[in-house]
């Protein structure tokens, strides 16, 4: 990734939901994609594309706000069923289109006694000999990394020691600010996030055996009323200069849903 790109992705990685641009079209993207749409958008506007507002948040809560009328015009999930479920609804128009496959790691500050790079066996023994005493994932109820984290800690037999230690994100995001800044000593977290300027510099990170999990397929739909630049954004997302950046940040995208 370049100075530039690790400079602006930097300016929005891990921050608040909030709008991107003060005009264009509105845009609801799960918050594992903090780091990479911000950069995309910015490509999309040097291209002639224009100015987008991006809302980030878990891809539960966004799901609802839609569902209660929001007025977003693209929508990029964490997991396929929330996309689908949107166009079984009629919000949202079909097909999407998968634009990654997420991938869920463990991950913990520098100067750790948690050892990251041992992905799963070392996430079982770290909670085993209490050297995690608190963990933060995203909360499984409305956030698909959440449930990805439970149901790996579910396959791995250690969900019943590792749940009174958890701590709850609202998103992966916030979930990351927690292993970031000593709320936990260690967080499951998505590689997308890990892969961003803040933590790469602070931490490190193994990946989780993608088996423990139900895929993460990342969906993105276009939404009942988009605007033409809504549409032109969302067909950005299967640009060679998009797929680029969703491959910096470990989001390799796949085909059409």
């Amino acid at each position: 990734m370049s100075l530039t790109r690790r400079t602006l992705a930097g300016l929005i990685a891990l921050a608040p939901t909030r709008a991107w641009a003060s005009e264009g079209p509105l845009v609801a993207a799960a918050s594992d994609l903090t780091g990479a749409l911000p950069v995309i958008a910015e490509r999309f506007r040097r291209a002639g594309g224009g100015p987008v507002r991006l809302t980030f948040g878990s891809s539960g809560a966004l799901t609802r706000q839609i569902e209660a009328g929001a007025p977003f015009e693209v929508f990029l999930s964490a997991e396929a069923s929330l996309a689908r479920r949107l166009v079984a609804s009629g919000r949202a128009e079909g097909p999407g289109r998968v634009y990654g496959q997420g991938r869920l790691v463990l991950f913990a500050r520098k100067g750790s006694r948690v050892r990251p790079a041992g992905g799963s066996a070392e996430l079982v023994r770290a909670l085993k000999d209490g050297r995690i005493r608190r963990m933060a994932i995203a909360n499984p109820d409305h956030a698909p990394y959440g449930r990805a984290a439970r149901e790996a800690l579910t396959a791995l037999g250690v969900w019943t020691l590792a749940e009174p230690r958890l701590v709850l994100g609202d998103s992966a995001a916030q979930a990351a600010r927690f292993a970031l800044t000593g709320g936990a000593d260690a967080g499951l977290l998505p590689l997308s996030l890990a892969l961003g300027p803040e933590l790469a510099r602070a931490g490190a990170y193994g990946r989780i055996d993608p088996t423990l999990h139900a895929p993460l397929v990342q969906t993105a739909v276009v939404l009942r009323g988009a605007s033409r630049e809504g549409r032109a954004f969302f067909d950005f997302l299967a640009s060679p200069p998009a797929r680029a950046v969703l491959r910096d940040f470990g989001l390799a995208p796949e085909g059409d849903v």
